[in-house]
């Protein structure tokens, strides 16, 4: 199965992971195509970059499907254009939580990132949840109202504990990586409620209308140069000790009696004095500083 394909259409936060080397908005722009090709409501907030810019090597049939949020302009409504959502991107998502109409949402979030460091943390958590699981509940696997958020990630930009938050959120996480100048490579960990988290690693390349290739396993990287091979050298061969033992050896080990080892006639020797033998005794001249006082012991402490 082609997780990757489907990821929108099981509902909940879906977290694109990108890196400076590997960017994901090729990927996001792709799984909008596929939500936009299956009949999903499809909302955009774009922050980060411009419509012209994101929706451009989109079809047209997909750009006529889109409704596109742009905070790109005007992130901080200076020129109150969006008076009906002073909010900004959260009035949004809020809106798309109230919405009345039936049938299937995608809202792409491009992207986190820009939320993440323009709104609280517990806020975005307390909006994306209340958002994926607006129209999810565990126990149906009906689609028709189910709402998938994508968000894109760059989380070179973020510490541990932003991050982790919205881990903790997420029904399903995509990190993307690669090789240079070969396939794409979507290591996918999925979780399902009541179910152990599953992982998948597809291999993939994104054409340029942002369709998905599958490739069946890892490219194969070109050998330049192939040389004889070098035979193994033995660690244990020029050492000047035994790193095993033979028959004999360990026979005579195990019957060697250790110093620090008693056996019964040698504490019997060492508890009892034989016939002929001196006891030991102590002799102790008192100082001239010593302090024999039995009613006061500690007189020359000067407590």
């Amino acid at each position: 199965m082609k997780m990757l394909e489907s990821l929108s259409a099981f509902g909940g936060l879906v977290l694109l992971r990108d890196s400076v080397e590997w960017e994901g908005r090729s990927l996001l722009k792709a799984l909008i195509k596929k939500s936009a090709l299956r009949g999903d409501q499809v909302h955009i907030l774009g922050c980060e970059v411009s419509e012209e810019e994101f929706r451009g090597g989109l079809d047209v049939n997909i750009n006529s499907r889109l409704v596109y949020h742009d905070f790109f302009k005007d992130p901080l409504n200076w020129s109150k254009t969006g008076e009906d959502l002073p909010g900004g991107p959260l009035d949004v998502l809020r809106a798309i939580c109230k919405r009345t109409d039936p049938g299937p949402v995608t809202v792409a979030l491009d992207s986190l990132s820009w939320l993440q460091l323009h709104v609280p943390c517990t806020t975005l958590c307390q909006t994306l949840q209340a958002l994926s699981y607006q129209y999810s509940s565990p126990g149906d696997n009906s689609s028709e109202e189910k709402v998938c958020v994508l968000g894109l990630l760059h989380e070179e930009l973020h510490g541990p504990a932003p991050t982790g938050a919205l881990s903790s959120l997420a029904h399903t996480e995509v990190t993307v990586s690669g090789t240079v100048g070969q396939a794409w490579v979507a290591h996918i960990l999925y979780r399902r409620p009541g179910q152990l988290p599953a992982c998948q690693t597809q291999w993939f390349s994104i054409l340029p209308d942002f369709g998905l290739d599958f490739q069946k396993g890892p490219p194969l990287e070109p050998q330049t140069h192939l040389g004889p091979r070098k035979p193994e050298v033995d660690p244990t061969a020029h050492l000047t000790f035994n790193l095993h033992l033979s028959k004999n050896e360990k026979e005579a080990k195990d019957s060697l009696t250790l110093p620090f080892q008693f056996s019964s006639e040698k504490q019997q020797a060492l508890l009892h004095n034989g016939p002929g033998q001196a006891t030991s005794q102590i002799f102790y001249e008192p100082d001239a500083y010593d302090d024999l006082d039995q009613e006061d012991p500690d007189d020359d402490l000067d407590v």
